[in-house]
């Protein structure tokens, strides 16, 4: 059964366009407190990041979720995976984050966790977008629920970050600049690394609920790569809106992908003897990090794009490592979902392990050269279902011999087919993308 309004992260839009409007997260609270509370009594927290509209939406929220009989404990800004472990702590039937991850100030959504830190599952979502078609209807007034205020909600995930190290752990010495995106890590990211004893110099940490991800954090990279250079740093640490995606910066100014940082961190688990199986990449994954596993024995699969696939293939394998060359990194081995502060302590950790500073440690991993050439159909039949074109497909993938991979997928939001090549020599890689768009087209026609 499709879903109406969850994504494959929960429901994101423009403010003020429906779904991302007032009237709906009172009914959405509504449903989601109804939901819930049919698994007893019901505790739900509430997170958000700093866009201005959150206010109006916890607001909104809060006041659906207590007229279905929950109890409401408010966290106000903070990281989503920050969400995920309090959920678990506070043994509560669910955690609610109010963001738009990377998106600009104008977007808004919704993401929900289980109890156990985990994404909802897909009958309980269902179960929700049942309930938003039903009349809402308020529990007597003895029923109604509570709200609080979770004020030491900072402090117990920084402490929680900081378990994920060994307790003994100092980075004194090492210099490194963050960049918050003026988003939920603003606070506590700074915190985590200068009581771990290193040098902290941070970037865009003044939200002002207009200016999240402007020019800044993991999708603008400029000014974190040109702090790193002025301040002679180690590195750099780019976090997004919300905290759940990272991307880093070496002493050189050079930007360390996803792939990157989920290779260093898998590496390092390998050597100590404790990987516990293989990684989970996505389809974008570059062919490099695939090659480089390869080479040390370690597995490697390849989800759909979106950290909720990458998640559904860890617990299907019962794996620790995984993520999207975007920086959704997870760790399994320390919490439920994608943390971007956990994956950068983790990286440090390997970079101290091996005494080697990170333009040296990410050498291991040679990505391979990637050509990605869009083409546009007029609809109909889908050029990809084409006997040509799959015939092509598979001609070129046995003539790169392993070395090499072809992915042909359409677009999900225009109507288009992506053509990417990967391979270990450019002008061969550049060589058969063109030549497969060129069917691609032709047979379009």
């Amino acid at each position: 059964m499709s879903k109406k309004y969850f994504g494959t992260d929960g429901i994101r839009g423009r403010v003020g366009e429906y779904p991302i409007t007032p009237d709906f997260m009172l009914k959405l609270g509504w449903a989601a407190g109804m939901a819930f509370r049919k698994m007893g009594a019901c505790k739900v927290l509430v997170g958000k990041d700093t866009r201005i509209s959150g206010y109006m939406f916890e607001s909104a929220l809060e006041a659906g979720l207590t007229s279905a009989g929950a109890d409401v404990m408010l966290l106000g800004p903070m990281p989503t995976p920050a969400i995920a472990y309090l959920s678990r702590t506070f043994q509560a039937e669910a955690g609610i984050v109010i963001s738009a991850s990377h998106n600009p100030h104008d977007d808004n959504g919704i993401k929900f966790f289980s109890g156990r830190g985990t994404k909802l599952p897909d009958e309980l979502e269902l179960m929700i977008e049942e309930l938003l078609d039903t009349p809402m209807t308020v529990v007597e007034s003895s029923k109604i629920g509570k709200v609080s205020r979770i004020n030491d909600a900072s402090g117990r995930y920084i402490e929680f970050c900081k378990s994920s190290v060994p307790t003994n752990t100092s980075f004194a010495g090492l210099k490194i600049v963050i960049d918050c995106a003026h988003g939920a890590t603003y606070k506590v990211a700074p915190s985590v690394f200068r009581e771990l004893g290193a040098e902290v110099v941070v970037l865009s940490a003044q939200p002002n609920g207009l200016n999240i991800n402007d020019n800044c954090g993991s999708t603008h990279m400029g000014p974190l790569q040109a702090a790193v250079l002025s301040e002679h740093a180690d590195l750099g640490i780019a976090f997004d809106g919300d905290g759940d995606r990272v991307l880093m910066v070496d002493h050189t100014g050079a930007v360390v992908d996803g792939d990157e940082l989920i290779f260093i961190i898998a590496r390092d688990l390998h050597e100590r003897g404790k990987l516990q199986g293989g990684v989970v990449g996505t389809l974008m994954s570059n062919l490099g990090l695939e090659l480089a596993l390869a080479d040390l024995g370690i597995p490697f699969v390849r989800a759909n794009v979106g950290d909720r696939y990458v998640i559904a293939e860890l617990l299907e394998r019962d794996w620790l490592v995984g993520g999207e060359n975007s920086g959704h990194v997870v760790c399994f081995n320390h919490t439920t979902t994608g943390d971007a502060i956990i994956a950068a302590l983790q990286v440090l950790m390997a970079l101290k392990t091996r005494n080697e500073g990170l333009a040296q440690t990410r050498q291991a991993l040679r990505k391979c050269p990637q050509v990605l050439i869009n083409v546009r159909f007029g609809g109909g039949d889908s050029p990809l279902d084409h006997p040509a074109v799959k015939e092509a497909s598979r001609r070129v993938t046995e003539a790169m011999a392993g070395r090499g991979r072809v992915l042909l997928r359409k677009s999900g939001t225009e109507p288009l087919v992506r053509v990417m090549v990967e391979g270990e020599d450019e002008a061969q890689v550049r060589s058969y993308a063109e030549e497969l768009a060129k069917l691609v087209t032709e047979v379009s026609a």
